[in-house]
């Protein structure tokens, strides 16, 4: 019974859903964007004061949004690093996660602990230039004096969460936002402190990781507020993925999620460890070229956008007159190849129109994607059922292919905010102190059907080029 919230604090807003806590029925919504000025270049700034986040969540809630709710759950966007010094001020602005200047430092923490296969066994991936523990590394070694008064770290769930329950002397995270620090093991469900010690050059306060369900604590007035979770940990909380269940996010660059009863350490660090926000994990593969590799063909033949591409992708067949693109436009994390470029292989002249060329980029951006599932399926990941995500997903090429190529079921949702209705299931959770069953996300549900066997010879064909043009690319996977 009741009615709960979930805010979802994403790097350009915030989003807040009201929810009837037994049903999920989304009741009421609110939208303010960040108070953020631009960085360079106009992009996103390189650094951020908190207290924009605050101001976004009051505007988002304006209006009497929040009358009547019970119980909060909060989303944020993951890997932003919050350092505060002893008397709970913040030392620096937050740096958010997609902070590359961190790049470096990630590449100094692989080489002091002894390489990849030793991070990965300790907390179950390889830091990467986004991971807040890389970013402890580039403080320390590029403002040492900050650096020195670090005593608490925090992400940025976890001090929106702090923030709502009036800054109390118990600071509180939870296992999937912890799991993303580089310093938490999922698979031993515990903080590695030498790690950050070895990133910062001394120790600092960590926030007690909470379990699935518990309350963060009640505010004064009597509102609970859960643990809340990273976005990515919410939005599949959101979606109702379980057990058999994969996420394939289709944006600039790509990522195969799957729901696992065990964290996996995988020496290559092509598989980053994260747990979910139910006490499951959550295996990640990373792709950089996805949504770029069509951007980029659509450019090359003067077309307005990536859904005229889809168009002209439509009007030629699977397997694209034997036309294969390899779409490691900008390097590629799976494989490990961070240095290579794309390839375009079986020209002929029967070969060479321009929808065969549209068709070879959205079958090599899903063949790319299917090599990072077979990644997970390698390591014993059960994958019966596939989520497709992101704007993409809605493109008649992608649908028409997608399930051939992955040779699964694959669900499209209908476009939501997933991570804010996660955060607002989590709520109902500490609520009524048991995991609600919210109907799932509705969806479109494409099968494979009698195209099966053309999606595997099209999967054969990219594995063959692949093969002859970077032998040996996934020989250490799972090694």
């Amino acid at each position: 019974m009741g009615i709960v919230a979930g805010l979802d604090s994403s790097p350009d807003f915030t989003r807040i859903v009201v929810c009837d806590a037994d049903s999920g029925a989304v009741l009421k919504q609110g939208y303010a964007p960040h108070p953020l000025e631009s960085g360079e270049g106009g992009g996103r700034p390189a650094d951020v004061d908190p207290q924009a986040w605050l101001l976004s969540l009051g505007e988002a809630a304006g209006g009497g949004l929040l009358e009547g709710v019970q119980a909060i759950g909060v989303s944020a966007q993951q890997n932003a690093l919050v350092p505060l010094d002893s008397q709970g001020n913040t030392v620096r602005p937050a740096m958010p996660g997609g902070d590359k200047r961190t790049q470096a430092a990630a590449a100094d923490l692989i080489d002091r602990l002894g390489g990849r296969e030793a991070w990965a066994q300790a907390v179950g991936c390889v830091p990467q230039a986004m991971h807040p523990v890389t970013k402890l590394r580039w403080l320390a070694r590029n403002e040492p004096e900050a650096a020195q008064r670090v005593a608490l770290v925090l992400q940025a769930h976890d001090w929106l969460v702090w923030q709502l329950l009036g800054r109390p002397s118990r600071r509180t995270t939870d296992r999937g936002g912890a799991s993303g620090t580089g310093y938490w093991s999922a698979a031993s469900g515990s903080y590695r402190p030498d790690l950050v010690e070895l990133a910062l050059g001394h120790q600092a306060m960590l926030p007690e990781v909470l379990g699935p369900g518990d309350a963060a604590g009640t505010t004064p007035e009597g509102l609970i507020i859960s643990a809340g979770t990273g976005e990515t940990m919410a939005a599949a909380f959101g979606l109702g993925v379980r057990q058999g269940d994969a996420v394939v996010s289709l944006g600039a660059s790509g990522s195969v999620m799957a729901v696992h009863h065990e964290a996996l350490a995988d020496p290559s660090g092509m598989i980053t460890s994260l747990a979910d926000a139910t006490g499951m994990h959550l295996p990640v593969v990373h792709t950089l070229n996805a949504v770029r590799a069509l951007r980029g063909t659509a450019d090359m033949l003067g077309l307005s956008g990536i859904e005229e591409l889809s168009d002209l992708a439509m009007k030629s067949t699977p397997g694209s007159h034997g036309l294969v693109m390899l779409p490691y436009l900008e390097g590629e994390k799976t494989p490990n190849l961070p240095h290579t470029a794309g390839t375009l292989s079986g020209l002929r002249r029967e070969s060479m129109k321009p929808e065969h060329l549209a068709r070879a980029a959205f079958e090599g951006m899903l063949c790319g994607l299917g090599d990072a599932m077979d990644v997970l399926r390698g390591r014993g990941v059960e994958v019966r059922r596939i989520f497709l995500l992101g704007a993409a997903a809605e493109l008649p090429a992608v649908q028409a292919a997608a399930p051939m190529l992955f040779g699964t079921q694959v669900v499209v949702p209908q476009p939501a905010d997933y991570a804010a209705l996660g955060a607002a299931r989590q709520a109902a959770w500490a609520l009524n102190r048991q995991l609600p069953q919210w109907q799932g996300a509705a969806a479109q549900v494409l099968e494979p059907g009698e195209e099966l066997p053309v999606g595997q010879a099209v999967r054969q064909q990219f594995t063959a080029v692949r093969e002859q043009t970077h032998p040996g690319a996934f020989d250490s996977v799972g090694a």
